[in-house]
């Protein structure tokens, strides 16, 4: 094993993007409201863009910054102002029967599963540096041609669904938003 020398401005690169990333995944679990959430998970976005900052992956930062916090956290923002931040909801009646349940034994499937893959995999998870000096890619020779033509060929079915699920949920949104508000019309009269 070769042990690796790291500058000091590496090191602080990657402890910023830690602590934005992980400050900001925290605020999402542990704030209440949507907006602010919202927000949070603006500022775990950027923390992943300065990760591929420092590893000179700068068309990647780009597109996080553009798509995931501005175009996808805009969307969400969206719909939650849509559907409404100042209604009380109680969560004392659930609309799914055993849901509760269900979500717990989906999230234990969920870590033993990946438990189960590491393990497997003796707990290696990748190489030791996503980028080196010997790689095209590092120096940027084809990065985008390389990124586009993976996203419309190899993953051409994984970007389309991810496209139809967007759309889907924004349009399930809408449809409960008006529901809703229909019922609040007809038990006001």
């Amino acid at each position: 094993m070769i042990a690796a020398a790291y500058a000091i401005p590496d090191i602080l690169a990657f402890l910023t993007a830690a602590v934005m990333i992980v400050v900001g995944a925290l605020g999402v679990l542990a704030v209440k409201n949507p907006v602010h959430a919202a927000l949070s998970l603006i500022l775990t976005l950027f923390g992943v863009a300065v990760a591929f900052v420092a590893q000179a992956a700068d068309f990647l930062a780009v597109v996080q910054i553009i798509v995931y916090a501005g175009a996808i956290v805009v969307l969400f923002l969206f719909v939650i102002m849509f559907l409404g931040v100042d209604r009380f909801e109680t969560v004392r009646v659930e609309p799914l029967v055993g849901q509760r349940a269900l979500a717990g034994v989906g999230a234990v499937i969920t870590v033993g599963g990946l438990i189960v893959l590491l393990a497997s995999s003796h707990w290696v998870t990748g190489a030791v540096a996503v980028s080196t000096s010997g790689h095209p890619a590092a120096v940027g020779a084809g990065n985008v041609r390389a990124v586009g033509t993976a996203v419309f060929t190899t993953y051409l079915f994984a970007f389309e669904a991810t496209a139809a699920l967007l759309i889907i949920a924004v349009v399930g949104a809408v449809l409960l938003a008006r529901r809703e508000r229909r019922m609040d019309r007809e038990e006001e009269a």
